[in-house]
């Protein structure tokens, strides 16, 4: 027995002093591993983000102990630098590992980390504050919102606390948004006037809500009557929230809306990020960090052009099948399609109600429809919601919330409801599968899922060439297999393409060819029939987002180039399942990865 114990003190001690060896390791300025050395800096990152910590989800049961829930993010201008020089830090240890010592999966870890280090660099050194922190889309007043209502979970007491503790944070989250406003400031930076209009009227709705109205109100009423606590217990959070809002959120929108107001007369005369400093230059990165391409401005101008006119001729093919005189352009055909009422819901109370019922019908027919084309499905599930009120009147039509991490999160299709016209039943289907299936919650819950990737590979990068292109892959590929159900449908699959291939135009229009606002939207107008609306929301998200809309069809193309290399060089040896396979279960890659991915399956199947 003394002596089992004795060779058990030693296995101990030398446990002990391997962990001791391995965290020094690990935590020095060059781990053994390249992949722990990512892993590392990705926790690293995780826990000096709170609101990340809570979006994974795997950590709230530690909250009590890490204090996560509690807090928001402050990021100060000091933070953006430490970031900055831990960049450098961080570039100079990756490009010392010996790259031929790398593992083939460790050789695309390698490329991806340098390259989007170097991106983040660049735009540091060059272009911190080319950016629009306060738009109609996003920044602090709309995302500290959302965050709290869509994220933040209230299972207990505990958790009720928790929330009324971060929104205690908003006027100091605000107060260094405005440090940073006041920086730009000095650089003669400042967003278009539009753009000032929106945030100055939302600014002044979030301030002028009653208690009853407040979102952060509603959603924790809602909230705190699941719970087990008493009656008194509620009525003391609820005071204590309301007594909150009041004071420290409505304190900070009030701070950014004298900003607003006090810099209107400032704001940019021009819509394109071509008038602001090196513009050209700013909007070339952008492009390189959205599409991970080398193409111009000019080249993806020219591409969007020969798509427009390839997807109109199509959708006229169609339009004389379903017996239709194809007399006006194709945009006002499909514009009339917009406003029929018998591909319009009816304006009822219960309009919403009936509209994400009948998504969520979609849904699950989609699932049980593309069975046959793919080897593995995401085990987390996925349902639709409604855009929430407060933001549904500058949203896009529709977006995708991954799941958490312990699957304890549903994945989440919002469908913007707020103008009528913007549901045609025609299109349902179309933005079905590229945000549930087999779209957004396909490549995206199974990127998490997959336990044979590395954490980095995982969660440490992101690019809307991959995620946004297997997306609008995903609708073409449902024509392609018979997901659709009639002629309609594919008319609301070639109109979200031609949407897509719009932006390629329309964005390096404002952003490169100097472009109004008003010439951008008559242009989408005109080729793609969508309702003024959703016109209007569109150019204006390009305009607080440069090259980002140009991902969506950059990575499409290069998808669907990769498959018919693949099917013409391998014939009868393709199997569209494997290639699906393939394209998802490296994770989120920049698409001059993907194409080395597809080349070396094509090389090894040829070869057999």
């Amino acid at each position: 027995m003394q002596r089992t114990l004795k060779y058990f003190g030693y296995l101990i001690f030398i446990i002990l002093v391997m962990s001791s060896l391995y965290l020094m390791n690990l935590f020095s300025k060059k781990p053994y591993s390249l992949d722990h050395f990512l892993a590392k800096e990705l926790i690293v990152g995780v826990f000096d983000s709170p609101e990340y910590m809570t979006y994974l989800g795997i950590f709230d049961d530690f909250s009590p102990i890490l204090g996560h829930n509690q807090k928001l993010s402050i990021s100060s201008l000091e933070d953006d630098e430490k970031n900055y020089r831990d960049n450098l830090q961080r570039l100079d240890t990756l490009k010392s590992y010996k790259v031929n010592k790398l593992s083939s999966n460790q050789k695309i870890t390698h490329k991806i980390a340098v390259f989007d280090t170097e991106l983040d660099i660049e735009r540091f050194e060059r272009f911190r504050y080319h950016s629009y922190p306060f738009n109609q889309i996003s920044g602090n007043h709309l995302n500290l919102v959302e965050f709290m209502t869509d994220t933040h979970p209230i299972r207990n007491g505990r958790e009720a606390e928790d929330y009324i503790a971060r929104v205690k944070m908003f006027d100091d989250a605000l107060k260094a948004n405005l440090i940073w406003l006041e920086e730009q400031k000095k650089l003669g930076i400042f967003a278009p006037r539009f753009v000032f209009d929106h945030v100055i009227g939302q600014l002044r709705e979030l301030i002028g809500y009653e208690d009853s109205e407040n979102p952060l109100m509603q959603i924790f009423i809602k909230k705190i009557s699941e719970i087990d606590i008493s009656e008194a217990e509620k009525n003391i959070l609820l005071q204590d929230l309301s007594t909150t809002i009041e004071t420290e959120v409505k304190l900070g929108f009030k701070l950014i809306l004298e900003f607003m107001l006090k810099n209107y007369e400032n704001a940019n005369l021009h819509h394109g990020v071509w008038s602001l400093p090196e513009g050209d230059d700013f909007y070339n990165l952008r492009l390189k960090s959205y599409t991970t391409t080398d193409y111009s401005a000019e080249e993806i101008h020219k591409i969007g052009l020969e798509e427009v006119a390839r997807i109109g001729n199509r959708m006229k093919e169609i339009f004389v099948e379903l017996g239709y005189e194809v007399n006006k352009p194709i945009g006002e055909m499909m514009n009339d399609l917009n406003e029929d009422p018998k591909f319009l819901y009816e304006d009822t109370p219960d309009r919403k109600e009936i509209v994400i019922r009948d998504y969520n019908q979609m849904v699950k027919e989609a699932e049980q429809d593309v069975r046959p084309y793919f080897e593995e499905f995401p085990k987390s599930p996925v349902e639709v919601r409604a855009v929430p009120e407060y933001s549904e009147k500058t949203a896009a039509g529709g977006y995708y919330q991954s799941p958490s991490l312990d699957g304890s999160r549903p994945g989440v299709f919002y469908a913007n409801l707020y103008d009528i016209k913007q549901t045609p039943k025609f299109g349902m289907r179309t933005l079905t599968f590229h945000e549930a299936v087999p779209g957004h919650h396909f490549q995206i819950a199974l990127n998490l899922e997959n336990e044979d990737l590395t954490l980095y590979r995982r969660l440490g990068y992101r690019t809307s060439a991959f995620t946004e292109g297997w997306a609008l892959y995903s609708e073409q590929l449902a024509v392609e297999v018979g997901m659709t159900k009639d002629l309609y449908d594919e008319l609301g699959v070639l109109q979200s393409e031609m949407f897509r291939a719009n932006r390629l135009v329309v964005d390096t229009g404002l952003h490169y060819k100097k472009w109004t606002r008003e010439k951008a939207m008559e242009y989408m107008k005109k080729t793609t029939g969508m309702s003024d609306t959703e016109v209007r929301v569109e150019i204006e998200r390009y305009i607080v987002w440069p090259a980002q809309a140009t991902s969506y069809k950059m990575g499409m193309l290069k998808i669907l180039e990769l498959r018919d290399r693949a099917i013409n060089k391998m014939g009868d040896k393709f199997d569209l399942k494997k290639f699906h396979s393939l394209v998802l279960n490296q994770g989120i890659v920049p698409l001059f990865i993907l194409e080395d991915l597809i080349d070396e399956w094509i090389k090894a199947e040829v070869s057999d």
